[in-house]
């Protein structure tokens, strides 16, 4: 009782303290339990990761890619889905989990994502007390844990505001867009009265923190080279390539991956040649290309090529596009594998994990509920989905004209 009476008195007495008040600001709306431990009395602004996910485990393999090829919002198979989709995922699951075995087990995104988060969220809780506590949380569309999954613990956490943020940068509907359809099916399943308030971060291409990250790894390997063809190493962004069939509805991703890429190369003075190419194509349809693979084996054979810095510029974290796809199969695989450097993915990377808060952060202090793009994207990426919102409004709720002011990301 003492205790609780002193903690008491100082919150009172906090509010004239100046720098200490807010750097203690998240404490202010607390109270002190019966054991004498501080708990808030605040519901906390709950931020989620949202992004395709992988399986931690080898044995998750099967249904995570059963999840992935039923997706019609990512492989659109028409009235097929379903059938097409278990008979690729029964197919492609031994060679899949002999892939997870040779990077260690599982796919690191769930383990990089969390850490992420929640590095996120303590930076916040420092920088923004008026919207603190903010509790991280992971929603993955094909791997646990699983969007409802998600949405089942905040309601018991009696999370009231969220953030879905989505974890790529650059916004496809085949994506971004299909981790918020699920989000809106799941709303209606399992919060039906719509306890949470939700908004959206759907596309950051140009994201300081980010471009300063990857400026930053792309350097590193740069400096691995001789000086003296240092300048002439070739740096190949690679990102995961689209069906041709979702580009030509109008898909905004191609285009904000090479906005990512420009402003990369502007914060390096395009010191080096460089160009975009495009991994991870599955199937007998048309891709995005060129391939990834195809441009390293025509360029890494040359003997006036002295040298490539590969950057896995969609990706913010390694998984098995980054540890096995680029690390093994190209680089192992390469004639001359001395003349190729990997430029390090996100991970725990400071600079990027401080852009991401400062993100949050901007997105919560202006209001808005999505950007000003989203609704465009749901009108040419929406009109084969299922059992999904039309506009934007019904899943995070209409914006106000002032908050709906474009910024740049």
């Amino acid at each position: 009782m003492m205790r609780a009476a002193m903690f008491s008195n100082f919150r009172s007495r906090l509010s004239c303290c100046g720098p200490f008040a807010h750097r203690f600001g998240s404490r202010l709306n607390s109270s002190v339990s019966s054991n004498g431990n501080i708990t808030s009395n605040k519901s906390p602004t709950g931020v989620v990761f949202m992004n395709m996910g992988g399986p931690s485990k080898v044995e998750e393999t099967y249904d995570f890619l059963l999840r992935l090829f039923q997706d019609g919002d990512l492989i659109p198979f028409g009235i097929f889905q379903k059938p097409l989709g278990k008979l690729i995922a029964k197919r492609r699951t031994p060679k899949i989990e002999e892939h997870y075995k040779e990077i260690g087990g599982g796919s690191p995104i769930r383990k990089w994502s969390e850490y992420q988060c929640k590095k996120l969220c303590e930076i916040l809780d420092e920088t923004n007390p008026e919207t603190a506590p903010h509790k991280p949380y992971v929603a993955f569309r094909y791997a646990k844990p699983l969007t409802e999954e998600t949405l089942a613990e905040m309601k018991k956490d009696g999370v009231k505001r969220a953030i879905a943020f989505s974890q790529y940068p650059q916004f496809s509907y085949s994506t971004t867009g299909s981790s918020i359809n699920e989000l809106y099916r799941q709303t209606l399943k399992h919060d039906p009265e719509r306890s949470i308030e939700w908004s959206i971060i759907d596309r950051w291409p140009q994201q300081n923190g980010l471009v300063k990250a990857f400026a930053s790894n792309i350097k590193e390997k740069l400096a691995e080279f001789p000086p003296e063809i240092r300048d002439d190493v070739i740096i190949l962004f690679s990102a995961h390539s689209l069906p041709m069939e979702i580009v030509n509805l109008g898909d905004s991703y191609p285009a904000e991956v090479g906005a990512t890429v420009y402003k990369v190369m502007e914060s390096l003075n395009f010191s080096n040649p460089y160009r975009l190419v495009w991994q991870s194509q599955v199937g007998p349809k048309p891709w995005l290309g060129a391939q990834t693979a195809k441009i390293i084996d025509k360029l890494e054979k040359r003997d006036d090529v002295k040298g490539i810095v590969l950057v896995p510029i969609a990706f913010t974290s390694d998984h098995i596009e980054t540890l096995h796809e680029l690390d093994i199969e190209i680089m192992e695989e390469a004639e001359n594998p001395e003349k190729i450097k990997r430029a390090e993915s996100m991970n725990g990377n400071e600079v990027f994990i401080k852009g991401l808060a400062d993100l949050v952060a901007e997105h919560l202090k202006s209001g808005r509920k999505y950007s000003k793009q989203l609704e465009l994207d749901c009108i040419l990426g929406g009109e084969k989905a299922h059992g999904t919102f039309k506009h934007p409004d019904e899943m995070f709720g209409k914006q106000s004209p002032q908050s709906s002011k474009p910024t740049q990301n």
